[in-house]
């Protein structure tokens, strides 16, 4: 299927829930996750590595998939799809159920949709939010005068991979082999979030390398006096 990625294997050293030594790359969990939860999963990289992740943890696992009504996204369904019957994952998936209003943006469209999806369900849904979304997160609500952290939990919805970063996700799946599906909308600088990730960071990164650093320390304190 086009656009599907399997990652060859690459040995890395890999925590679940606290630093080991000089490990290579680290799994972090903020709280406990329950042994029954849905995971949203698109398909990509994040979501895919962490259904690897919850797998291999015994955890019982559904999958939730939403459809946001582009081609691509009907190509993630399928893939996704296919991958849960193979393993056999409850599977269930939503879709766009209206237009979008004229105060809201593509972006707060497709997000509120996935959420009222995700929020219809039974039990804990589990998402694959990692620390380069909170520092984009960040970014996003500074640059609107509000600067803010990303929840680790709201409601029924729980992010507990915040202080993970992408490249440890990256190294899971490259040492597991984990298949994911790639969305080339992630490239597009048309949307706000793409622009903070592409362009804005990186030329933050160059003035402070550590902010990856600086502003998971601010989760786990959250966390720790939560």
């Amino acid at each position: 299927m086009a656009g599907i990625k399997n990652l060859r294997a690459n040995p890395v050293g890999v925590c679940y829930n606290k630093i080991c030594g000089n490990a290579v790359s680290m799994i972090r969990i903020l709280g406990k996750i329950p042994t029954r939860v849905t995971l949203a999963c698109s398909g990509g990289l994040d979501s895919m590595a962490v259904l690897d992740f919850l797998l291999r943890g015994k955890k019982k696992v559904s999958v939730a998939y939403f459809n946001h009504g582009t081609e691509h996204g009907d190509v993630a369904e399928k893939f996704v799809r296919s991958y849960c019957k193979d393993k056999n994952i409850p599977f269930t998936s939503g879709f766009i159920s209206r237009e979008r209003n004229n105060d809201e943006s593509p972006e707060e469209h497709w997000r509120n949709e996935r959420y009222k999806f995700f929020n219809s369900l039974s039990g804990k849904i589990v998402t694959a939010h990692h620390l380069d979304d909170v520092i984009e997160w960040w970014v996003f609500t500074s640059l609107h005068g509000d600067p803010r952290l990303m929840p680790s939990s709201n409601g029924k919805i729980i992010r507990p991979f915040l202080s993970t970063k992408k490249e440890d996700l990256l190294n899971w799946s490259r040492r597991k082999s984990v298949p994911f599906v790639y969305d080339p909308s992630n490239s597009e600088v048309r949307y706000s979030r793409n622009r903070i990730r592409h362009n804005i960071i990186p030329q933050m990164m160059e003035i402070n390398p550590g902010l990856g650093k600086v502003i998971r320390k601010k989760i786990e304190a959250r966390e720790a006096g939560a």
